[in-house]
């Protein structure tokens, strides 16, 4: 789908390689700029999120191989950098620099607090991110610490993902107009943008503030309940239909205790009852229980066993290459599921970049 895109990625840390990843997964020329080994504070080994791309190893601090960095990306539809505020600018590599040589560059910039404002020096990471934003605060049980899965919500919800957005609209006005621009993908904006759904339903009561009293945070069907193997269930048959069904399949259909589905001062009676329930069995048993159903309840798995669960087997959701287990692009076109290539191996494709450079009268 972006067939004849170049993107050209300073190596950093999560959201951006997470988004040059996805851009090359999608079928762009993905030149990652990665520190030589002797600087990479990483590891120089192949990463997951380089896979498709190419890789040039340039010292940005060595004054030709900073040319070389200035030709690549005076060459490029868009930029991926992740440092803070004014790293860029004092490496010569602001957008400023290439307002003539590359007039249509979309660049793209990462950080978590953003390019302005009290914070936008300081660090941070993704729970700092989205406990500010306030992504974090209806995530877990009522009395419960609030938690999400690590990197999810912020890094890669709220970051990189809104950053591929940004470089696609981008990309796609500066075809329509000449003009490039630059990206501010903050995840603090990204996270609080993604609440808005869940505000959405604030005016009819459903959102509030005190955790554990809105529609999607403290109700007895919309949680995960430990079974009597240790393993965990989902349960979210928010609906009436989905929730008639989850009550009948589970015996309950004319139990009084359950009579009232929205009645939030039954929620913690009705929580403890589920839970004690579901306590008695393993989590195979409720597997099997609701396997084919609309009650919406789904055993929680690790991705290892995600691999292994015969609908994502179907889609071919998960894969192992090299001994790595790792997702497949997403979103799909026309119902391909394209197979990406390998990561390189750190500076492979240095030596036939600078000869493309060259050959364009870049360097």
């Amino acid at each position: 789908m972006l067939e004849g895109v170049r993107i050209v990625e300073v190596e950093g840390l999560g959201p951006g390689p997470f988004a040059g990843m996805m851009l090359a997964d999608m079928g762009a020329e993905v030149i990652v700029i990665h520190r030589p080994a002797s600087t990479n504070p990483t590891g120089s080994g192949p990463s997951l999120l380089d896979r498709g791309k190419r890789s040039i190893t340039l010292d940005l601090k060595d004054a030709a191989d900073l040319e070389t960095a200035r030709a690549l990306i005076t060459s490029a539809d868009a930029l991926i950098e992740g440092f803070r505020p004014g790293v860029m600018e004092r490496l010569g590599l602001g957008p400023e620099t290439f307002a003539e040589s590359n007039p249509k560059l979309v660049y793209g910039r990462m950080t978590g607090w953003g390019q302005s404002g009290p914070r936008a020096m300081t660090a941070g990471h993704d729970l700092n991110y989205i406990a500010t934003s306030g992504a974090l605060w209806y995530a877990g049980a009522p009395g419960d610490a609030p938690v999400t899965p690590p990197t999810l919500v912020g890094d890669v919800g709220g970051g990189a993902l809104y950053l591929v957005a940004g470089l696609l609209a981008g990309i796609l006005n500066a075809g329509r107009t000449g003009q490039g621009t630059v990206v501010d993908a903050a995840i603090v904006d990204g996270s609080a943008h993604m609440m808005a759904l869940l505000m959405s339903m604030a005016p009819s009561g459903n959102t509030v503030t005190e955790r554990g009293q809105s529609l999607l945070d403290g109700a007895h069907w919309c949680r995960t309940y430990a079974c009597a193997d240790g393993e965990w269930l989902s349960v979210q048959c928010l609906e009436p239909k989905f929730h008639a069904e989850f009550l009948s399949l589970m015996g309950l259909k004319d139990d009084p205790a359950f009579a009232e589905q929205y009645d939030r001062a039954q929620w913690p009676g009705q929580c403890a009852r589920l839970a004690a329930i579901f306590a008695e069995k393993p989590v195979a048993h409720w597997a099997a229980l609701f396997e084919g159903s609309d009650a919406c309840v789904a055993p929680v798995l690790s991705p290892e066993a995600a691999a292994q669960d015969p609908h994502m087997q179907a889609r071919a959701t998960w894969s192992e290459a090299g001994g790595t287990l790792q997702p497949a692009p997403a979103p799909r076109f026309d119902d391909a599921v394209p197979t990406p290539a390998a990561p390189p191996e750190r500076g492979a494709d240095s030596d036939a970049i600078r000869k493309e450079l060259d050959e364009r009268g870049l360097i």
